[in-house]
């Protein structure tokens, strides 16, 4: 049996995997986020011993045969650590962890984006730890080392503070002895690097003892969220393409180069030799709380049903959703309502947020295959199409309402998983691989996924769509 464990911005989850991908038990808590965009590091272990007493009520005998946890977390979160916890006492949890919406570090984004090379956003770690540095000085002095998210979970559960790298193509964003020097950061508060499916450690004897589970159990890195990810959308061929949605969308192509553009992200795949080209949209599921807040929702069923009662199209009204900027593009990136008359309602505001998220995709996916297509043809190559197909994961990954919207807009047919947690689902399969149960990534993660639903594109919605695509990108890029 795996425990595999994702550390969400707004959701703490787990679940208990059989080593046929089959998932026996799954328990999820909420987290609260302040206002400063942190985190308190005590909740995430809160939230580890209530999903492990929920998971053992479920399945108390498969509990007790545990052979590996498997971790992953959202980011780039930093967490400064003040102290070596070698007995799990909560009250020495009182770091908090700043989320990758946190973006006072804005003033340092150009110094580390000119030692590094290239663009680093402000939330990154480098700038956040200057930050750190120069307006928080007694912060910086008192912290012991900085870790990422999954990191943290792990070297409280196992004393050993480790950093992952997840793969080549990461470069720009992590440091190296040489970047630290020239950015006057102190390399003993950097721990070591390790690889996606390492070991951070095993168990503690005090964490076994507190989570009620067998000592020595190896904790295993499952990487950023977004690497697990990959796996469990089955994201295993070039050119297919995933949106793994939340409090943020990230959309990732399966490619067979190193593609390099500022608007996009590409490092290495967890297969081999592929790469990942990702783009992101920082507020997507958070866009949809704003606007819940905005016009009086309770519940996000509450604010589809409003959405349904709208026309395609809004009523004309358009909504860019970059409501928290963006982590690759340079300037600030904002969000933006157009076309509102009087005759627009809180249904046409409501559904105009779900078409934008639908829009950002598609640009997105658009800055994809120009610079894949840009990138082949460079290299003499023959232009590879992406897949005409789109896996939606996560969150919002079972609403059909939205996914049709994605269908109808993308021009895609809109694939909906089995299992919509697919970070804890490519969990199982890193941790399947590494215990020796499949012999490749590829043959655990196709053997793991599964389709549920599909969802075509309505093409008498096709014309409306693309015309209000193209104003979109107008105002975007405006």
């Amino acid at each position: 049996m795996l425990l595999t464990v994702d550390i969400g911005t707004t959701h703490f989850k787990a679940a208990l995997w059989s080593f046929e991908g089959e998932r026996l038990a799954f328990a999820a808590r909420a987290l609260f986020i302040s206002e400063k965009f942190e985190v308190d590091t005590s909740a995430w272990i809160f939230a580890f011993d209530e999903c492990c007493k929920e998971l053992f009520s479920l399945c108390s005998q498969e509990f007790k045969e545990l052979k590996a946890i498997v971790i992953s977390g959202n980011g780039p979160t930093l967490v400064p650590v003040f102290d070596d916890y070698n007995e799990l006492n909560f009250q020495n949890c009182d770091s908090k962890a700043r989320l990758w919406l946190d973006r006072r570090a804005v003033k340092f984004q150009a110094e580390v984006s000119s030692v590094m090379g290239a663009y680093v956003d402000a939330s990154f770690f480098l700038p956040k730890i200057l930050y750190i540095k120069n307006e928080e000085n007694e912060l910086y002095h008192k912290t012991k080392f900085f870790l990422g998210c999954p990191e943290y979970l792990a070297f409280f559960l196992t004393g050993k503070a480790c950093n992952v790298f997840p793969s080549l193509g990461f470069d720009p964003w992590f440091w190296n002895d040489n970047i630290l020097e020239k950015l006057s950061l102190d390399k003993e508060k950097f721990p070591e690097f390790i690889k996606p499916g390492c070991e951070f450690g095993t168990l503690l004897p005090s964490a076994a003892l507190k989570f009620n589970l067998t000592k020595d159990i190896p904790v295993i890195s499952g990487g950023p969220d977004f690497f697990a990810a990959l796996l469990g959308s089955g994201i295993t061929e070039r050119g297919q393409v995933c949106d793994r949605t939340g409090s943020s969308d990230g959309i990732n192509l399966c490619t067979e180069n190193h593609v390099k553009d500022d608007k996009l992200m590409s490092y290495g795949h967890p297969v081999k030799p592929f790469w990942n080209l990702s783009g992101f949209i920082n507020t997507t599921g958070k866009a949809v709380d704003w606007a819940c807040a905005l016009l009086g929702v309770k519940t996000f069923d509450d604010f589809i049903s409003l959405a349904k009662n709208s026309k395609k199209g809004s009523g004309g009204a358009l909504f860019l959703p970059y409501l928290a900027g963006e982590r690759t593009l340079k300037g600030d990136t904002s969000a933006l309502w157009k076309g509102l008359t009087l005759s627009t309602g809180r249904e046409e505001l409501a559904n105009s947020v779900l078409e934008g998220i639908a829009f950002a995709i598609k640009n997105i996916l658009s800055d994809m295959e120009k610079a894949v297509n840009k990138d082949q043809s460079d290299k003499n190559k023959a232009v590879t199409n992406m897949h005409p197909q789109l896996r939606v994961t996560g969150g919002l990954a079972g609403c059909s309402y939205l996914n049709q919207i994605k269908a109808d807009i993308t021009g895609l047919e809109i694939l909906e998983g089995v299992h919509k947690e697919a970070e804890l689902l490519g969990l199982a399969v890193i941790g399947s691989c590494m215990l020796g149960k499949f012999k490749s990534y590829e043959e655990a993660s196709s053997a793991f996924y599964r389709i549920e639903k599909r969802y075509e594109p309505d093409i008498k919605n096709k014309s409306l769509y693309d015309e209000m695509f193209c104003e979109f990108q107008y105002l975007k890029q405006a």
